[in-house]
């Protein structure tokens, strides 16, 4: 009797209602049950995705948005008339001036649509028929974390259930061995590259249940906590002892009509499943040497961007509906001219590796791969200005994003900025915009895709406009 008050005593207001209303729980799980039957409300393009997020925001105007005209206005302040007064960091905001820090690298114009890319992502520039470049984004955020919150999330304020989370939970698992949303991170190689902090509420299912949130696979010691066994105890013990502890869940649930009891026998299981799924997923030694000539011999070395393209390939090709990859080192306030070739360098090869590795074996098509940050950076330097060295501060208002495969159009280049790549002048994309593209290719409205919190109907785009950017469908 004590536990049953102690239960009532802690339960949440949700859970009260959901105890007070067990009789209907067959209802409303039909419920639950036909709107999963409702996905996709349209014939999907893309199948699974590979998001690959830059933590920190890499500079447009030093890789995909040349702006060949700002050398005529070096160390020349950027005019009132560009800025509009538009809001600034405060690391930037007590300067005395604004002066314009032209790119000091080379670009050259690519493939059937001439686009221009800079010459620190070569390999990049090699698939450019492959990709779709958007240099029109825009957010409202400002800084680090509300801003990478809010293209993962829809919103600047965390608790939300993360695009990866929205997906797993409205499409499902596509393996029922391994997680249906994984997260990796890689290492960046740059000693005084400039690191943002990122945490599991970005990977998180918010008050979707837990079972949707990303399980986080990491490069060194065991790939996934906690799920191997302990020394000492073989696989029929920890069998009969999950059987168990299923039936002492199943009747707390009975009991309390707790949802997330569900999720939690739900997880057991596929941490079960995941102890013979996870160590094959994970050896890398029969991967041929024609893969390690795509990604690049660092694909060899866990944890490097390459090694963690690598296994977003395998995880993908084993059913994992959406990968999350990030990347850190991309926060380029100083020293840009020394670290952002080396973050490139980083990266170049493998993303290459990578479409070219989906593209050969024929998911390019239909799985969704995404390169981009939460933000752009200025035209005008942070700090001292040299003929060498610039930092640029946070920028929302415009910054460029690609995209590749799962039903995007390759080959183009779509919205532009203006000379100084400060405001957009031609098709812009929000954030939610990009957020409802991405469902739109997974055959999702995302004005349909709801679920009902806190007495309203939920969506990733949230209650402000959004829309499908067709320019960039094939």
């Amino acid at each position: 009797m004590k536990q049953e008050q102690d239960a009532v005593m802690l339960e949440t207001r949700r859970q009260l209602i959901g105890r007070g209303a067990r009789g209907f729980g067959a209802l409303a799980l039909s419920s639950l049950m036909a709107q999963g039957k409702e996905l996709p409300h349209f014939a999907p393009k893309a199948k699974r995705a590979i998001y690959l997020h830059m933590v920190g925001a890499p500079p447009q105007m030093d890789l995909f948005d040349y702006k060949p005209g700002m050398k005529d206005w070096f160390d020349k302040d950027l005019p009132a008339s560009i800025r509009q007064g538009q809001r600034l960091t405060t690391m930037t905001s007590g300067q005395s001036r604004f002066p314009i820090a032209p790119s000091v690298f080379k670009f050259a114009q690519h493939g059937k649509s001439g686009a221009w890319i800079s010459e620190l992502m070569p390999n990049v520039a090699k698939m450019a028929d492959d990709i779709t470049i958007i240099r029109s984004m825009n957010t409202e955020a400002i800084n680090h974390e509300p801003a990478i919150t809010f293209i993962q999330t829809g919103n600047q304020v965390a608790g939300r259930p993360c695009i990866g989370s929205w997906i797993a939970y409205g499409l499902g698992s596509m393996n029922q061995d391994l997680p249906t949303f994984v997260v990796l991170n890689a290492n960046h190689t740059h000693p005084k590259a400039n690191v943002q902090a990122i945490s599991a509420r970005l990977w998180s299912a918010g008050f979707l249940s837990a079972q949707y949130s990303g399980v986080s696979l990491r490069s060194a010691g065991d790939p996934v906590l906690y799920v191997k066994n302990p020394d000492g105890v073989p696989v029929e013990m920890r069998r009969r002892m999950l059987d168990a502890l299923g039936e002492l869940n199943q009747i707390t649930y009975e009991k309390y009509a707790d949802a997330e009891t569900k999720s939690r026998i739900a997880q057991y299981e596929m941490a079960f499943r995941m102890q013979s799924s996870v160590p094959d997923l994970t050896d890398l030694s029969k991967e041929p040497e024609s893969t390690y000539k795509l990604y690049g011999e660092e694909a060899k070395k866990p944890g490097t961007f390459a090694n963690q393209a690598l296994m977003a390939r395998r995880l993908v090709e084993r059913g994992v509906r959406f990968v999350q990859l990030y990347m850190r080192g991309w926060d380029v306030h100083g020293l840009l001219p020394e670290v952002l070739p080396s973050q490139c360098k980083d990266v170049d090869q493998a993303l290459y590796g990578l479409v070219q590795d989906l593209k050969q074996r024929g998911m390019l098509d239909d799985t969704l791969v995404v390169w981009g940050g939460e933000f752009g950076r200025t035209i005008y330097s942070q700090g001292k200005l040299t003929a060498t060295d610039y930092g640029r501060d946070h920028h929302p208002r415009c910054f460029s994003l690609w995209m590749a495969g799962g039903g995007t159009k390759p080959g183009i280049v779509h919205g532009e900025t203006d000379e100084f790549s400060y405001n957009i002048v031609r098709d812009p994309v929000h954030v939610r915009d990009f957020q409802a593209t991405m469902l739109h290719l997974f055959g999702v409205d995302h004005e349909r895709f709801t679920y009902k919190y806190q007495g309203l109907d939920q969506k990733l785009t949230g209650v402000e406009k959004a829309r499908v950017v067709k320019g960039i469908i094939a």
